[in-house]
């Protein structure tokens, strides 16, 4: 078990807090934002895979928080696009490009590739670490096929492309079940 007093959501993402927030909310464990730290940086995501990231952010955070820090990377991998756009999710068309844009470009590159052969899966590793140490990296991923259009109003990012293996027009705009997944993974590490 790990003494902590509380954990830094370490992201600036105003949907990933919501949504971590709203999961965790039955914890006793206070969880602060990076917004109650004066000019808390935005670390580098330069790794070449969702662990390395994770892992980075959680330590360079923890390190300027001076207590522990809990940070993520995830993104989707399809692939008929070798994997793409994977650890680079967020930057896909550029920073600046909004997730609808970014949701077309890939239908785009899609068009001429069969449903059954949309095989992708969001990816996501949280990390958890204290000034000057990695507790550890936990990973999860869910499977699923890329939607010919967007499905679900909930979610954020790529969640409404998504389409859950064995559920029919089902999208990850209820993203939820694989969020509360990995949370659960990561509290159980740390309780």
């Amino acid at each position: 078990m790990i003494k902590t007093s509380g954990i830094v959501i370490g992201t600036h993402n105003k949907n990933k807090k919501e949504e971590i927030r709203k999961i965790l909310k039955e914890m006793s464990l206070p969880l602060l934002d990076l917004e109650d730290f004066d000019d808390a940086p935005d670390v580098v995501e330069d790794g070449v895979t969702f662990e390395e990231n994770a892992a980075k952010k959680a330590l360079q955070l923890a390190d300027f928080c001076n207590m522990s820090v809990m940070a993520d990377d995830s993104g989707l991998e399809i692939d008929a696009l070798d994997k793409r756009p994977g650890v680079l999710s967020s930057r896909y068309c550029g920073e600046d490009t909004g997730y609808e844009e970014k949701c077309l470009k890939l239908f785009e590159e899609l068009k001429n590739v069969p449903f059954d052969k949309r095989t992708a899966r969001f990816r996501c590793a949280i990390a958890l670490a204290e000034p000057g140490k990695l507790h550890f990296v936990v990973e999860a991923s869910c499977e699923g096929l890329i939607n010919t259009e967007p499905l679900g109003r909930n979610g954020f990012g790529y969640d409404p492309i998504l389409k859950e293996n064995y559920i029919e027009k089902q999208s990850y705009s209820i993203f939820t079940v694989f969020s509360c997944n990995i949370l659960f993974r990561f509290f159980k590490c740390i309780c």
